[in-house]
């Protein structure tokens, strides 16, 4: 039998013909605040630790493990997203969360004990956790706000961006208050647990129907492929500016402080782009154009890094802030080109495996091409040429279509 079968879709119906549409109750405002929690938890463990890649290097961390530190999440990422439903079948979604959680925290401890085999070990079972909930935070918002998908998904992007940025911007200050890179870094597993708690409630059982989830095979077909390009260059451009764009700033001459606030500023100023993406997304046939119109912020955005990247500073920060609400449109993505929950987690589990496995690259060629030219006008070059890939699958991945899997 075909791979696929592609029909013309309507926007307005996509969000709830992307699955199953029942919900176990009215979701309240402790489930909301839950999931914002959750949310808050799925980057600090990586923004924290790029605000201080600087820092260790000068307390003896040698350059190819910090270039192996940039690439781990993305790596943890791809290999947990291609387990996940695994994990789902077993524990349930909700229970699954709850064990994301855990590991968040678990990480974020280890990693501050001493040693770099810490450092490195706590870093992967934090990101472990992180790809986890990666994973099942949108089949959770799928099941208790199948009615809501535009606006959930865009509040737990904006809510998981601010967890960014204040990451990035507070990490330096506070471990320099402390005296210790240490306190700067494992301060975030409260965050962790505070979300553990508030999730607590809503994870007290197994829900067999809902754990019992087996998709279908995309491989074959065209269109998942595209969406999966789209969640891998959009996450290449992300984890690279995450783990380096501090660096690079540094590079220019700002201290590392005012280097992680611009961090934090670009990702602050993308929030509100993160709310409304996808929102737009779900409402227009097609979602090329915006691709292209995100894509090419972002493009001006590493144009100006390169040619100014002192005199313009903010305004590329901020650039690259609004041009990365592309993440959120990849993810609407994953309901708006299926029509069952199966084929949702398949494409799901694809875009992220697959995906996170090319990003995984990312991070650590740009460092060695850094290191190999001592500039960053290559690394910049590369960057808006990925941008222009991202365009083109863009439009193919935005196509309004059905994929329908065997």
């Amino acid at each position: 039998m075909p791979a696929s079968v592609h029909t013309p879709s309507s926007s307005a119906a996509t969000p709830s013909a992307s699955g199953r549409t029942t919900s176990r109750g009215r979701a309240g405002l402790g489930l909301i605040v839950a999931v914002l929690l959750v949310a808050f938890n799925l980057r600090l463990a990586i923004t924290s630790l790029g605000a201080l890649l600087d820092h260790l290097g000068s307390i003896g961390v040698s350059a190819t493990t910090q270039g192996v530190l940039t690439s781990v999440p993305v790596l943890c990422f791809a290999a947990v997203g291609a387990t996940a439903m695994v994990v789902t079948r077993r524990l349930g979604v909700d229970r699954g969360l709850l064990a994301a959680l855990g590991l968040i925290a678990l990480g974020l401890v280890l990693r501050v004990l001493d040693g770099t085999p810490a450092l490195l070990a706590g870093t992967a079972v934090a990101c472990a956790g992180i790809a986890l909930g990666n994973v099942l935070i949108p089949a959770i918002v799928k099941e208790h706000f199948a009615d809501k998908i535009g606006t959930m998904t865009g509040a737990y992007s904006a809510v998981l961006s601010l967890g960014s940025a204040v990451g990035a911007a507070t990490t330096v200050p506070i471990a320099d208050a402390a005296g210790s890179w240490r306190v700067g870094l494992g301060v975030w597993a409260f965050a962790a647990v505070a979300a553990a708690l508030a999730w607590a409630p809503y994870a007290r059982k197994r829900d067999p129907e809902r754990a019992d989830v087996r998709g279908a095979s995309l491989w074959r077909n065209p269109i998942a492929w595209a969406v999966t390009l789209l969640f891998a260059t959009q996450s290449l451009n992300a984890y690279v500016m995450m783990s380096w764009l501090p660096s690079l700033f540094a590079d220019a001459g700002f201290s590392d402080a005012k280097a992680g606030l611009l961090l934090a500023t670009s990702i602050t100023i993308g929030i509100p782009f993160y709310f409304i993406a996808p929102m737009i997304a779900v409402r227009v046939r097609s979602q090329g154009h915006l691709v292209l119109g995100l894509t090419a912020i972002t493009m001006l955005g590493w144009i100006g890094l390169w040619a100014s990247p002192v005199d313009g500073a903010w305004l590329w920060a901020a650039l690259l802030g609004a041009g990365g609400a592309v993440f959120p449109v990849a993810l609407s993505m994953f309901a708006m080109r299926t029509s069952t929950t199966a084929d949702t987690a398949s494409l799901s589990t694809m875009a992220q495996s697959v995906g996170y496995l090319i990003a995984a690259a990312g991070p650590f060629l740009i460092g060695i091409l850094h290191d190999a030219t001592n500039s960053w006008a290559i690394p910049c070059a590369l960057l808006i040429g990925l941008g222009l890939v991202q365009i083109a699958v863009g439009y193919v991945a935005g196509r309004p279509v059905k994929i329908v899997a065997r």
